[in-house]
């Protein structure tokens, strides 16, 4: 059997770890098992799931440059003692470096750096980040990408153009068809009957921009008080995301649901998605729904391939406030047939029974590849 090591910061239910999971789930698992190298202590709330299906989850000694020799030191014993690893797969971004570099000095011989975003958050290891970032191509053997413009801008345009691949962000796209009964006992259950139900799904975090989101939101409920905001996700700026709602004067109209296991009855329950990210790779949460039929709206700083319905939009993230709800507004009279969203989101390629099947038979022939190597130079 193949296993892959999947680098991450730990499996907590976020857009890389949920697409890690949909893939995951969809291997044959006597064939390929997936195994997690988490670089922050913390339990993620997949531990468990991983464990039922025969994965395993290593908690590494931490991205911290002080700690690289006892990283390194990590990685060589987990490969030793686990030869059947044969691909290391890292999806930290820049810091993807250390894992790859630990696995190249341990023998391994596919190393797959995935890109995940299009920019770096301005945070304190941000001088280190771009180091790895400078780094990251020399230690991985293949480059790889949820979309074209992460992968320029880790690999740069030359290398993407000649040797990068895109996985994408595939998704269980029937769990998200449209269902009425869903959306109708949602929104009584949340006394949102008759009410412009705005969604967006994502961590607390700089990169998802819910204070701008919160500014577009109190100039729609200006124009409609029957205007709602649906805010599904946890993080660190949660907090002083709910104050900015209270002192806008929007906290009764503005929902804070916290974590989900699962959001696709929420889909069902919203009428329109917002997402004005700072900077993204390809979201998962756009990808669910569009499958919801939704008429979503992104800004400018989301690659254009996010596109696949027509009720898809891209907004300049510079536009004023009065735009985006103008926009926005105007999806409340949009004729868009949300039964339709399955069967676009699955023409375009981002449904996960397909795109695993691939998956599986890409990594087999990466380790045939290895072994084929390694039998040359032996």
């Amino acid at each position: 059997m193949l296993r892959v090591l999947h680098s991450v910061s730990n499996m907590a239910r976020a857009g890389i770890e949920t697409m890690l999971m949909n893939y995951y789930r969809e291997m044959d698992r006597s064939q390929i098992q997936f195994d997690f190298l988490a670089n922050k202590p913390a339990p993620g709330e997949y531990d468990e799931e991983i464990r039922r299906m025969g994965g395993r989850v290593f908690v590494s000694p931490g991205l911290n440059p002080l700690h690289f020799p006892k990283y390194k030191r990590f990685v060589a014993d987990l490969v030793h003692h686990a030869p059947e690893i044969k691909i290391v797969h890292a999806h930290n971004e820049a810091m993807g470096y250390y894992a790859l570099k630990s696995a190249e000095d341990a023998g391994v011989r596919v190393r797959i750096a995935h890109a995940h975003n299009t920019q770096i958050i301005r945070d304190y290891k941000y001088p280190l980040k771009l180091i790895c970032k400078q780094l990251l191509p020399g230690a991985a053997t293949d480059y790889w990408s949820c979309g074209r413009d992460a992968g320029i801008y880790y690999y740069g345009e030359k290398r993407w153009r000649e040797s990068g691949f895109i996985l994408r962000n595939a998704i269980n796209v029937s769990r998200f068809a449209f269902r009425q009964e869903e959306r109708d006992r949602l929104r009584r259950l949340h006394d949102l009957d008759g009410c412009f139900v705005i969604g967006h799904v994502g961590r607390f975090n700089v990169q998802k921009n819910h204070s701008r989101l919160l500014d577009i939101f109190a100039q729609i409920a200006k124009t409609d008080p029957d205007a709602r905001l649906v805010l599904i996700g946890v993080g660190e700026l949660e907090q002083s995301v709910k104050e900015k709602a209270v002192a806008m004067g929007v906290q009764e109209k503005t929902l804070f649901l916290g974590q989900m296991a699962d959001v696709s009855g929420w889909y069902h329950a919203m009428d329109c998605f917002v997402l004005p990210s700072l900077f993204e790779g390809l979201p998962v949460v756009g990808i669910e729904a569009q499958a919801a039929g939704l008429p979503c709206f992104f800004s400018d700083r989301i690659t254009d391939e996010v596109l696949l319905s027509p009720g898809a939009h891209r907004i300049p993230l510079q536009a004023e406030d009065p735009q985006w709800a103008k926009e926005i507004l105007a999806a409340r009279h949009s004729a868009a047939e949300r039964m339709q969203g399955v069967d676009i989101v699955r023409r375009a390629g981002y449904d996960i029974h397909v795109e695993a099947r691939k998956l599986q038979e890409i990594y087999l022939s990466m380790a045939e590849r290895a072994y084929s190597e390694t039998k040359r130079q032996s």
